[in-house]
Parts: structure tokens; C-alpha cells; sequence
């Protein structure tokens, strides 16, 4: 191992004995203190709301001088050895909690959006295909709206969009994983058999990995599955802390035939990701260099790895390998909370990747998505030879708020990952093809001119539910240097006006733009001649709620010479998936609006820019709602 292990501040874990400290409670057991008090805490606060709201169906008049406590977020997830599972931006402020409405409550549900019925929804696991069925497990609590318990929900779809639920795959009942049967990944062999590697957190909150797998193959369901008798496969070696050790990703193939795993880690501040090697999934041999290691960018989790083609448009099995081959490296960074990803080059025979460009590599350059987005995971679907993305949408209100809605967080769309043979610097993404499916009434709006300051109204009825897709072209020859220090994060948002920029669409608006969701290009200028293009989504103005944390997102985005700036947005209800220049930048955004909600919610063409003219062309659809339901089992 590298000196930076050797001198790494860690104890060495080993597996307990399987005695008292393993005993292995029966199912009526399987519920943890944590569900206990996640239990009572719930009923805590439901039984406040009912109070408070007796109290406020009796004094209606009162209303304007009655004031919420303060909100008092909590940290969930790091004591544990997790990402925050809280909102960070809320945890050090105290706030007065919104008077959240049900009607508010309810409309913030997604249309088309995979999430459970109710309760807490984390990181998405294993993704699959097999027998015609495609298989999304996710991190989950059966208990309660707030992070806890964390257990593998389960569903199915034949097309990715709609889904059934499934009984959950695994629960937290063993010694290695009574405290969480945490992140893992899918790898399908050449025989067809199925191998699940996952974190589990032991009874002493030791993070190990251990292997699943389906108990009966021939069932298209996978039903039900079977942990291996020998739990944990791997224990954190010698110079890693018990809770920097987790998130296996899928395996592929070195060259002497033996499968490769890699494991996010740290080494005091340094991310890096291990690579273990196996023959049969059961004894694993940790090799001697680390992957790849990144300087002051802390614990690495939820590492992906994978092959994209530079020369094709299909997507690749995660052990192809080749000249025309680059291999993408992202990791969740803890410290930030954020996804970032590089292209490199993998070498086999060292086990290193290399990145292509030093100044992007992973976690401080590129990111999958520059909004609320994180512990994403691809799999290649063998049904349609595409690698898909899934990626987990946390949320950005109050806890308190979760709990009164009674659950949280939400899956992206499924997205297709190409290398972007145009730039070669980035990967693509772009929405499943199948989410097309839902489009229903249409609307065109060709060659609208926006002048300097200019607002137009779209006209197409409820706008809660939509796939937007817009281009936009500049009446300009030259572009004079202008706001050459410009950044999304940093600006005044859509307010902030310039000499080109901003200009685009805005979502989620009420009629008077009390509260409004812009997304939107602005183009700026250096002294070293060079035109960038921003790509920003402000949530700013998105709602009037004081719990919600609201950001302004966005980043550089590459736009060719000859191409028109374009996006796509997908909004739903209260998620908005937006892509520039065809997936080059993505930005995902979550939003709770009090009054551009049902049918209040309008869509605005906008240029808020002092010195250009621009034309748009947009097609507008209305989405229909995605079939989720539970599974019919007494008709399996």
C-alpha cells in the first residue's frame, strides 16, 4: 500500500467472532432503537401538528400574529459514518417553520418521478435487467419521512418509467448489517448469475462488505435473497478508519481473469479509491496501489467506474476495455455533497487510472450534475446496450416539513451516458428515450424575438407536468468583453443583468412572479478573448417558504461554433431536470412554491439582457403521470 496508509491515524478491524456480538435476531427483532425513536419522534411531532392546528382552526382571526417556533434541524447520517442526511444549508440556522398547507404538501408529489409510497428514499443500489424486468433497489426507512433504519426497498418496470413495488430485498438483521444495509452494486456474470456486493454497518458501526444474491435466478422478480453465510467478504484493511470504507461498485475484469472491485476511501484528507480483487466473490485480495488519489478532496463515496466508447453511441459493458475506450471515475464527495466525475485512462496491468486533464480531475473539475444531485450509479442495460444513470434528489426543505408530508427525497429520470465525441472533454447525458412516452398535448412557439428586457407569457395551459425543449439564437455578430468574472453561484441570479445575459425560460412562476424558478444562459467575456457561456438554474424566488434553502445553481457549459444555445427541462411538480447543449451541463433543482402551485403555475419566455436581442424556438409537451403501484403478487 502507499506510504500515505502506512502513516494513516486508523485501528485495524477485525470481523467479530460469531458469538453473543453476532447473534442473528429473528424478524419480529429486526427493528433498532434508531426505528423506535424515529418511531416516536414521528408521533411527537404528528401529535404537535394535530394540536397546532385544532389551535389554528379556532383563532382564524389571530392568524397574522401567530408565529411558529423556531425549526431545530438535526444532523442525521455522520455519527453513523454517512453523508449528512439532513439539510446542511438549514442545520445552523433557526428558522420559523412554514404554515405548510396540505394542498402545499400534496402538490410537491412527483408525476413521473420514481419515489416509494411515503417515507424516506436515499441512495439508488444495484440497478439491473434481467428477464424483462429492470431492477432499481434504493436506500430506504420503513418507519419515517427522516433518515434511519435504512433497509433495500425494491422495484420493477419494463420500460424504466413505470414501476411496481416489490417487498423489500434486504433488511438490517445480521451483526455485519444491523445497522444499515447500506449502498452496493450489481454485477451480472457471464453465466448469468447475479452477484450484489453492499455496505453493511456492523453492530459496532463498522463499515464491511458483504455479498448477496438471488435465491431463486429463474425468477424474473428476484424475490427473494440469500446474504452469504460467511459475511463480510471485506473488512477495512490496515491504514483505513471503520467508517471511511463502503459503497463497492459493479466489477470487471482484469487481465488474469480475476474480478476487480473498487471502494471509496480517504486517507486523512486525501479521496482514493481501492481496488480488491476476487475469483469467486467470496475471498478478496486488496491490490497494492491505490486506483487513484485526490489531494484535500476528503472521503470518497459512492465510487462509479466505467468504459464509455469514443467512437460509438452505444453504451459499454463495464469490463470492455480498448484504443477506443475512455474510462469515466466519479465519486460523492462527502465534504461537499456533491458528484463529481473525470475521463481517463484505465491501465489494467498497474490498476491506475490517469486522467486526461490534471486541472479536471475527480473532485475538482467536473461535476454529474450542479444541482441538488448525489450518490449516483450507472449500469450497463444489456437490453438495449446503453449505460444508464441514476442519481438520488435529496431534498431542500425543513425535516420538520418532510415529516408532516410524510416522506422524502426522489430518483432522477433515468439517464443515457455517451462520450461527447464533439468536445471530447465530457461526458453527455440525456433522458431515457422512454420518458417520451408520456408526452401528451403539444404546444410550438417559432422565432419569438425577446428584446432587452422582455417577458412573454407561454399559453399552455397546466404547467406543472412538463418536457421542455428550447433553442435560442443571438442577434449579435460580435460579443464585446463583458462580466468576464462572472459565475452563476455567486451572481445576483436572473436579476443580475448584463450585457448578454440572462435569457431563457421561466418555470413554476405564479401570475405576478411572486415566486418563479428562471433557468437560463448568460454569456460573458475575458480580456483573454474568450466567450464563455453560463448555464444557471436561480431558486432564488422559488418559493415563499422561510424553511427552504434556495441556491442559485449552474456552471460553464462548451457551445461549438454553429450551434445554437438549447435546453431541455423536465419539471415535475416540484423537480426541474435541466440540460444545456444536449447533456454537456445538467442541473437538477428542488423546489417548493406556495403559490405557483396547480394551476396558478405559469411558463415564461425571458431576456434580462441590457445589450442583445434574442430569438427563440420551444416545443412544449404536457406530461402524463407514470404508473407506479405495488406489484400484483398473488398473480405471480
Amino acid at each position: 500500500m502507499a506510504t500515505d496508509l502506512e502513516h494513516a491515524t486508523s485501528t485495524i478491524y477485525s470481523p467479530l467472532p460469531d458469538s453473543d456480538n453476532g447473534y442473528h435476531p429473528p424478524s419480529s427483532e429486526r427493528r433498532r432503537p434508531i426505528a423506535l425513536l424515529s418511531g416516536i419522534f414521528l408521533s411527537m411531532l404528528l401529535f404537535s401538528s394535530l394540536i397546532a392546528l385544532i389551535l389554528n382552526q379556532n383563532n382564524q382571526h389571530d392568524i397574522d400574529h401567530v408565529k411558529s417556533p423556531p425549526a431545530r434541524p438535526v444532523s442525521r447520517g455522520v455519527s453513523h459514518g454517512v453523508s449528512e442526511k439532513s439539510n446542511s444549508q438549514l442545520l445552523s440556522s433557526d428558522m420559523e417553520a412554514y404554515p405548510w398547507t396540505n394542498a402545499m404538501l400534496s402538490w410537491q408529489r412527483t408525476g413521473f418521478h420514481f419515489q416509494p409510497p411515503k417515507n424516506w428514499m436515499n441512495d439508488p443500489n444495484g440497478p439491473l435487467y434481467h428477464m424483462g424486468w429492470y431492477h432499481l433497489f434504493y436506500q430506504y426507512n420503513p418507519d419515517s419521512a427522516i433518515w434511519g433504519n435504512i433497509t433495500w426497498g425494491h422495484a420493477i418496470s419494463t420500460d424504466l418509467i413505470n414501476w411496481y413495488h416489490l417487498p423489500f430485498a434486504m433488511v438490517p438483521d445480521q451483526w455485519y448489517d444491523i445497522n444499515g444495509v447500506w449502498t452496493g452494486s450489481a454485477t451480472i456474470l457471464p453465466d448469468g448469475r447475479i452477484v450484489m456486493l453492499y455496505t453493511g454497518d456492523t453492530n459496532e458501526e463498522v463499515q464491511v462488505q458483504n455479498l448477496a444474491y438471488p435465491a431463486n435466478l429463474s425468477d424474473p422478480l428476484l424475490l427473494d435473497w440469500i446474504k452469504y453465510s460467511d459475511n463480510p467478504v471485506m473488512v477495512p484493511p490496515p491504514g483505513i478508519g471503520t467508517k471511511d470504507f463502503r459503497d463497492p461498485t459493479t466489477a470487471w475484469l482484469g487481465p488474469n481473469g480475476k474480478w476487480r472491485v473498487a471502494i471509496g476511501s480517504k486517507v486523512n484528507k486525501t479521496g482514493i479509491t481501492l481496488v480488491y480483487e476476487t475469483a469467486d466473490f467470496t475471498s478478496y485480495a486488496l491490490l497494492d496501489e491505490v486506483m487513484h488519489a485526490v489531494p484535500g478532496t476528503g472521503m470518497w463515496e459512492c465510487v462509479d467506474f466505467y468504459p464509455v466508447s469514443t467512437t460509438e453511441s452505444n453504451g459499454l459493458d463495464t469490463s470492455v476495455n480498448g484504443p477506443s475506450v475512455k474510462h469515466v471515475l466519479k465519486s460523492s464527495l462527502d465534504d461537499d455533497k456533491n458528484d463529481y466525475y473525470a475521463l481517463g485512462t484505465y491501465d489494467p496491468i498497474s490498476n491506475k487510472w490517469t486522467p486526461d486533464d490534471p486541472n479536471l480531475d475527480v473532485g475538482i473539475g467536473l461535476r454529474v450534475d450542479y444541482g441538488k444531485y448525489y450518490a449516483s450509479k450507472t449500469f450497463y442495460d444489456q437490453n438495449k446496450q446503453r449505460r444508464l444513470l441514476w442519481g438520488w434528489i435529496g431534498e431542500t426543505d425543513s425535516e420538520a416539513a418532510d415529516i408532516l408530508k410524510g416522506w422524502a427525497s426522489v430518483q432522477t429520470i433515468p439517464r443515457e451516458v455517451v462520450f461527447d465525441r464533439k468536445t471530447g472533454t465530457n461526458i453527455l447525458q440525456w433522458p431515457i428515450k422512454e420518458v417520451e412516452k408520456l408526452r401528451s398535448k403539444s404546444w410550438v412557439y417559432q422565432k419569438v424575438l425577446l428584446e432587452p428586457g422582455c417577458l412573454v407569457p407561454l399559453d399552455i395551459g397546466l404547467a406543472t407536468q412538463l418536457d421542455i425543449i428550447a433553442t435560442f439564437d443571438i442577434k449579435t455578430q460580435t460579443i464585446e468583453e463583458a462580466d468576464a468574472g462572472y459565475s452563476c453561484t455567486t451572481s445576483g441570479g436572473s436579476f443580475s443583468r448584463g450585457a448578454f445575459g440572462p435569457f431563457g425560460l421561466v418555470v413554476l412562476a405564479d401570475e405576478t412572479r411572486t415566486e418563479q424558478t428562471p433557468v437560463y444562459f448568460y454569456i460573458t467575456k475575458g480580456s483573454d478573448g474568450v466567450v464563455r457561456t453560463h448555464f444557471c438554474a436561480d431558486q432564488t424566488k422559488s418559493s415563499t417558504a422561510s424553511d427552504v434553502t434556495k441556491l442559485v445553481y449552474g456552471s460553464n457549459v462548451h457551445v461549438l461554433e454553429g450551434e445554437s444555445l438549447s435546453m431541455r427541462l423536465l419539471v415535475d411538480h416540484s423537480i426541474v431536470e435541466s440540460f444545456a447543449q444536449g447533456g454537456r451541463t445538467v442541473i437538477t433543482s428542488r423546489v417548493y412554491p406556495t403559490k405557483a402551485i396547480y394551476t396558478s403555475a405559469k411558463v415564461f419566455l425571458f431576456n434580462n439582457a441590457t445589450g442583445v436581442s434574442v430569438t427563440a424556438n420551444v416545443n412544449v409537451w404536457n406530461m402524463d403521470s407514470a404508473r407506479i403501484d405495488h406489484f400484483p403478487l398473488g398473480q405471480h
